[in-house]
């Protein structure tokens, strides 16, 4: 697995409910590089959203290894941890998570106000990437669903991060504008953005250069690239 981007080895997720363990993700080993677009697939608790949890450095495994650009998660304090995720991963949600009293503008330049950078310099060039520009004043409430994901795809992109993660970024959206927003993942991956995507959009993963499915938190099928 040398020169992997993420690497993942014999990575396993227990949570606690009362008496009983629920083995969320069990023995998961892969490797993802620099530059590709993956889509991770599988039923309703497969343990996909654990996996880019982990990822994603907002949860520990429980046991296992997690690389990431060489560095081993588990060996890092809260704060690495917490500037791992700000400086080099942007996170795309299903539900937005944008901020309704902000304007698009300012809800795309938040992350670089926590890591005390200035991400207005970025905010023109953002913005029409996304095709936004024309909105840069508005509120969510004045969005359409496809627009508020932009946004979100945006605000991801601020401050310069080497790898997107999404979780059911299409879920919300309906099917013309899902491919608007698969359109535009496909770019940022033609443009050199590392993409990890959880998704049970099929033309999603078909979207996406590999796929990996998951099954009761294990890896049963890997294929593409």
């Amino acid at each position: 697995m040398n020169g992997a981007f993420i690497e993942a080895t014999a990575l396993t997720k227990v949570y606690q409910r009362g008496r009983e363990q629920i083995r969320a993700l069990d023995h998961v080993s892969f490797e993802i590089r620099r530059g590709e677009f993956v889509a991770i697939t599988g039923p309703s608790g497969a343990g996909k959203t654990t996996l880019l949890s982990l990822i994603g450095c907002m949860d520990a495994p429980t046991s296992g290894t997690l690389k990431i650009s060489g560095r081993e998660v588990q060996g890092l304090s809260e704060r690495e941890r917490t500037r791992l995720r700000r400086e080099e991963i942007g996170f795309v949600f299903q539900h937005f998570g944008l901020i309704p009293t902000l304007t698009v503008a300012e809800n795309v330049a938040l992350p670089a106000l926590f890591a005390h950078r200035n991400g207005a310099t970025r905010l023109d060039e953002l913005l029409a990437r996304v095709g936004l520009t024309q909105r840069r004043a508005h509120r969510p409430h004045e969005l359409s669903g496809g627009e508020m994901q932009r946004v979100s795809v945006a605000r991801a992109l601020v401050n310069q991060p080497k790898l997107i993660l999404a979780d059911e970024p299409t879920g919300n959206l309906d099917s013309a504008t899902g491919e608007s927003i698969i359109a535009l993942f496909q770019q940022l991956n033609r443009d050199g953005m590392t993409i990890v995507v959880v998704t049970h959009n099929a033309a999603m993963s078909a979207a996406a250069r590999r796929q990996m499915v998951l099954r009761d938190g294990r890896i049963v099928e890997a294929q593409g690239e």
